[in-house]
């Protein structure tokens, strides 16, 4: 569908309010892509909806003309999740941000979709808690829940479904559904709610959720371990998770991106192979013990130095410049797009995938930066190329391949946090076999007409 006609641009103008639906180019033009290289086809309009209601009848009105929709958030994500692939309607969920409810004596929140992350933090933190998913981005609630989003703090509080305890979904043809309780747990039939986290919008848009929140930790303690090689570094993660020490981060690092966040930031960090870790406690003798054990355990797995500091102001800005990590490799290659590679293996093999994402890199003599959440298993390669070039960004592409096909046969995942969209597709049945048929047959169940965000998942 390329554009609207007069009548059916009339009809989606009275469902909101004229200011909230558009057809102008500017607005097509900012909804046909997220940070990734995936492009998508130019939408024939954007819709704004405030209310439940609001999105009720916008996809009744998309289901009955047979229009594709696409949900949008912020736009953050890094595999093409939120691009319309047959143009239609993208509904842009940004209005619906409202925080309508935080009840600390339950430790939970009422949230509608459009609800940045941070900004919800800032508000329950005024009570003494968080909502811990951290994917760096300041993503909305709605985006993290249709990704299944998670981050470095994974390691130590799980992932968005580990807080999602309730939702307001509105289904294709307009029908609005309500999934989960606000009780601490149930055992109440089958668990809904876990099937549309993470369905990036392909069987219906949220329009609501309640979240659980936990305490903001009361002491923190930041530890920079530098090692001779990345297989070190990455054989020490699994001895300090089967230590018990708990870290609530474990990331590693390479030299060369070390290197980019030393330029930009001016760190001073020494360009070496390293772990950046993150401990939380009740009390700074804790703290202290838990630094004293994971600087012994490191030192045994052959570190070669440890510097740790519970100082507010070097530990955020040691976390901003990791947050940042995509953004300073992209800066670094200028006329350049970056591939993101996010595989999830079991623990114990993460040691073997660094090494072989590493090969793969320098035998193809491609930019590729290894590193990720290590303490979950969740490794990223950041790699840099033209895509206009096919032979570059091919290589490129087989790194990708290599890197997953390794992953999926070690028991692991194509993805560990940033959800399928249109650059995962192609590993959903290496990974799934014959459990992808039945995703397929669930998704013609809720969505017969394929309307809902085509082109993701499936």
């Amino acid at each position: 569908m390329k554009e609207f006609t007069s009548q059916q641009t009339a009809e989606l103008a009275a469902l909101v309010s004229p200011d909230r639906f558009s057809t102008g180019q500017s607005n097509r033009e900012l909804h046909l892509h997220d940070i990734s290289p995936h492009q998508g086809t130019l939408p024939a309009g954007i819709i704004w909806p405030e209310s439940t209601e609001e999105v009720a009848r916008i996809l009744a009105w998309a289901y009955e003309r047979d229009v594709p929709v696409t949900p949008w958030g912020a736009g953050t994500s890094t595999e093409g999740n939120p691009v319309p692939t047959r143009g239609g309607l993208v509904i842009d969920m940004t209005r619906m941000n409202r925080i309508l409810e935080i009840r600390p004596q339950d430790l939970q929140a009422d949230v509608e979709p459009g609800v940045l992350r941070k900004e919800l933090n800032r508000q329950t933190g005024k009570h003494g808690l968080f909502f811990p998913p951290d994917p760096g981005a300041d993503a909305t609630i709605g985006g993290m829940i249709a990704n299944n989003a998670s981050g470095v703090q994974t390691v130590k509080y799980g992932a968005t479904k580990d807080y999602v305890m309730r939702l307001t979904v509105v289904l294709p043809p307009g029908k609005v559904i309500h999934t989960g309780c606000k009780a601490p747990k149930s055992s109440a039939g089958f668990d809904l709610t876990r099937l549309f986290v993470g369905s990036e919008g392909t069987l219906g848009i949220v329009t609501a959720a309640t979240l659980k929140l936990t305490g903001i930790p009361s002491h923190y303690l930041a530890a920079t371990v530098r090692f001779p090689d990345l297989e070190k570094a990455s054989e020490a993660v699994a001895v300090m998770i089967g230590s018990g020490l708990g870290p609530a981060a474990l990331e590693l690092l390479p030299p060369g991106l070390i290197r980019l966040m030393n330029n930009e930031k001016g760190l001073g960090l020494p360009e070496v192979p390293s772990l950046f870790c993150e401990f939380h406690a009740v009390s700074a003798t804790a703290l202290d013990e838990t630094a004293q054990l994971a600087k012994e355990l490191c030192e045994e797995c052959g570190a070669v130095g440890f510097n740790y500091a519970t100082e507010e102001g070097p530990r955020k800005e040691l976390w901003r410049a990791r947050h940042e990590a995509w953004e300073t490799i992209h800066r670094a290659h200028p006329k350049k797009e970056t591939l993101i590679v996010d595989a999830a293996v079991p623990i114990s093999r993460y040691p073997e995938m660094v090494v072989f994402s590493q090969k793969a890199v320098d035998e193809r003599q491609s930019i590729g930066y290894v590193f990720g959440h290590a303490g979950d298993g969740n490794l990223h390669v950041v790699m840099a190329g033209d895509p206009k070039d096919k032979t570059e960004w091919g290589r490129l592409e087989d790194i990708n391949k290599a890197i997953v096909e390794k992953a999926i046969q070690v028991g692991g995942t194509c993805t560990g946090e940033h959800g399928v969209g249109i650059g995962k597709r192609k590993f959903m049945p290496l990974e799934h076999g014959e459990s992808y048929q039945l995703m397929k047959q669930i998704k013609d169940l809720i969505d017969p007409k394929g309307l809902m965000n085509p082109g993701k998942i499936f």
